[in-house]
C-alpha cells in the first residue's frame, strides 16, 4: 500500500457517505465542541505551494484527523497516526509539513467546532458520489474535498451540487 512518503501512514479508503458515516460518524461527532488548534499541510519547497496529494491534518485540541482523497471517489480518514515533525520522503519532490500555511485557516484557528457534515457530490459528472467533509465554526467553515485525485479546500458554503448529511 502506498504511504505517500509518510512513515507509518496507512490510508483506509472508503467510498460513499454511508461507508464513511458507519466507520467514522461517531468519532467525527465527538470533535464537536473542541477548538481547531492546528492545520498541517505538506508543502512543496521547490514550487512554494501546497502539495495536495498528501493528507490534510486537522488537530482538534489533541485529537488529530487525517483526511486524504484519491482517485475519483476514494476518501481516507485516519486518526492520530501521522507525526508532522517527521519528514515526507517522496522521490523527486522536496516536501515538508507546514502548519497554518493558508491564510483562510488562520481565521479558524482556536475556534470551536460547531458542526461536522459529510457532503455528497450529486449530478451526472464523473465526480458524482464523492464525499467531502465540512467543518462549521462560529465564524466560518472549511471543506476538505476531492479535487479529482487530490485534496482540495474550500472556505465558503458548499455549492448546490452537494447533498449535506449531518452527523448530529
Amino acid at each position: 500500500m502506498f504511504d505517500f512518503g509518510i512513515e507509518g501512514y496507512q490510508p483506509r479508503w472508503l467510498n460513499g457517505c454511508s461507508a464513511v458515516m458507519a466507520a467514522h460518524g461517531r468519532r467525527l461527532r465527538a470533535l464537536i465542541g473542541r477548538p481547531l488548534t492546528g492545520v498541517w499541510l505538506v508543502w512543496n519547497r521547490q514550487d512554494g505551494e501546497w502539495f495536495s496529494d498528501c493528507p490534510v491534518l486537522l488537530d482538534f485540541d489533541g485529537e488529530q484527523l487525517e483526511i486524504n482523497h484519491a482517485k475519483l471517489d476514494d476518501l481516507s480518514l485516519t486518526w492520530n497516526t501521522i507525526d508532522p515533525r517527521r519528514p515526507v520522503l517522496w522521490t523527486g519532490f522536496d516536501l515538508k509539513w507546514c502548519r497554518g500555511k493558508r491564510p483562510e485557516v488562520g481565521i479558524l484557528h482556536q475556534q470551536t467546532l460547531r458542526d461536522v457534515e459529510l457532503l455528497e457530490r450529486t449530478g451526472t459528472d464523473m465526480d458524482e458520489g464523492t464525499v467531502a467533509v465540512c467543518f462549521r465554526f462560529m465564524s466560518g467553515q472549511m471543506v476538505v474535498l476531492n479535487a479529482l485525485d487530490e485534496n482540495g479546500m474550500a472556505f465558503e458554503p458548499p455549492d448546490s451540487y452537494y447533498r449535506c448529511h449531518g452527523l448530529r
